[in-house]
């Protein structure tokens, strides 16, 4: 077993685990479980236990390394020790009269926060199929009703139909994007205490502190990207943490916190601000990284877009892009780009200053090469949503953590 976790991770380290079974030129055959089977898969950055399969079911599955067998596992691949495989005995395929095997996944998750009983039919009466490990987010094909009006989903797993009920697992209400700006000390906030983007190094703390003790997962853009796009396989207490401008008190404070912690967040860097040298700490000011400072930092924090010169606002106090026509926004997405080139070469995500847009803006934000676009419209991020309209939370400084559990967890937003 050991031996096969290292290869997994080999797979995981060189990017290829999630395609191996969608770029295998060796068709996919089906193969009997010979005895209850733990299964693997790629969840986020990490290969884990992602449940298990019971002797006796059929799989689809393509050879992987001289251990293993890869098949189709959600948005990624699942792989199972060979040793558990073996021909087909009476069965010679899964039974999918419908057709079901050939629906496309929609743009749902369910979130299973327990081990989930998988079954054969859509009734706990059935044969067992196997179990789906705690923390994962998982595609939906289809939901149906049973007699009694228990909600059930249906899932393909290993190129088989499986169904997990609604008393077992949730659907899957987004992942939250958490905003951030300024973070000071108390003692030294005398200027910044009534400003909604200004929290406390004390608040901070406590909020990665709960984040870290219930198990959450800190994402990348790029795999919120994976997310939104369908692409990836991702835990279900997950979240994206981004702090917008730029400002000193993110690499005095907020870089060491997230450092301890190991987690990692987003960035999103006023171009023109960046400062060449860094400047001595006054908490009396907004102040900005300097280049030695965002160069610091990178082990942390993904450096991204939150324009060059367009952070400001007019004489009606409006954000100056609404007035800009295209070409001008256009113009300083591209520059800001260039310019945070030297601390990323892969400036993909944007954030619109101070939450503003129109049609010109989410035109130029993906002419101009990127990938996704965050505002400051309230909810969280689920698949399907137009990628350059991504809304996120705030978690204020006078937030209790209940209120921060309530905002983050899994149920819908109000």
């Amino acid at each position: 077993m050991s031996r096969l976790i290292i290869l997994l991770l080999s797979l995981v380290a060189f990017g290829s685990s999630a395609s191996i079974v969608s770029e295998q030129r060796i068709p996919a055959h089906y193969m009997q479980v010979t005895e209850d089977a733990n299964i693997w898969a790629q969840v986020g950055d990490k290969v884990v236990t992602v449940g298990n399969i019971r002797a006796g079911q059929i799989l689809a599955v393509v050879p992987g390394a001289e251990d293993y067998y890869a098949f189709r596992f959600g948005f990624g691949t699942g792989f199972i020790d060979r040793g558990h495989l073996g021909t087909l005995s009476g069965k010679e395929r899964v039974e999918d009269s419908l057709g079901d095997l050939n629906k496309p996944l929609s743009n749902q998750n369910l979130i299973t926060w327990q081990d989930t009983p998988l079954y054969s039919a859509a009734d706990n009466t059935s044969e067992r199929v196997g179990t789906l490990a705690e923390n994962l987010r998982y595609p939906i094909i289809d939901k149906l009703k049973d007699r009694l009006n228990q909600t059930w989903f249906q899932i393909r797993i290993g190129n088989r139909l499986a169904w997990i009920s609604s008393l077992d697992a949730q659907e899957d209400s987004g992942i939250p994007i958490l905003t951030y700006h300024h973070i000071l000390r108390d003692e030294e906030n005398t200027r910044f205490r009534h400003t909604s983007t200004t929290t406390s190094v004390r608040a901070f703390t406590n909020q990665m502190t709960w984040l870290r003790d219930q198990g959450y997962t800190t994402l990348s853009m790029y795999q919120l990207e994976g997310y939104v796009r369908n692409r990836m396989n991702l835990p279900a207490r997950s979240v994206v943490i981004t702090f917008d401008d730029g400002l000193k008190s993110v690499h005095r404070y907020a870089w060491p916190i997230l450092r301890e912690y190991g987690f990692k967040a987003t960035a999103f860097i006023i171009s023109s601000r960046i400062k060449l040298k860094p400047q001595p700490w006054d908490p009396k000011f907004l102040q900005f990284m300097s280049v030695s400072e965002l160069n610091k930092i990178k082990d942390v924090f993904d450096i991204q877009s939150h324009t060059h010169f367009l952070h400001r606002v007019d004489d009606t106090l409006h954000p100056i892009l609404l007035s800009r026509n295209y070409h001008n926004i256009l113009f300083d997405f591209k520059r800001s780009r260039r310019a945070l080139a030297q601390f990323n070469p892969h400036v993909l995500y944007l954030s619109y200053p101070f939450g503003g847009y129109d049609d010109k803006a989410v035109q130029a934000a993906n002419d101009a090469g990127f990938h996704l676009a965050v505002t400051t419209v309230r909810g969280k991020v689920k698949p399907g949503d137009n990628p350059f309209l991504l809304k996120r939370l705030y978690v204020l400084r006078t937030d209790s953590l209940e209120t921060m559990s309530r905002l983050i967890s899994n149920q819908p937003q109000g």
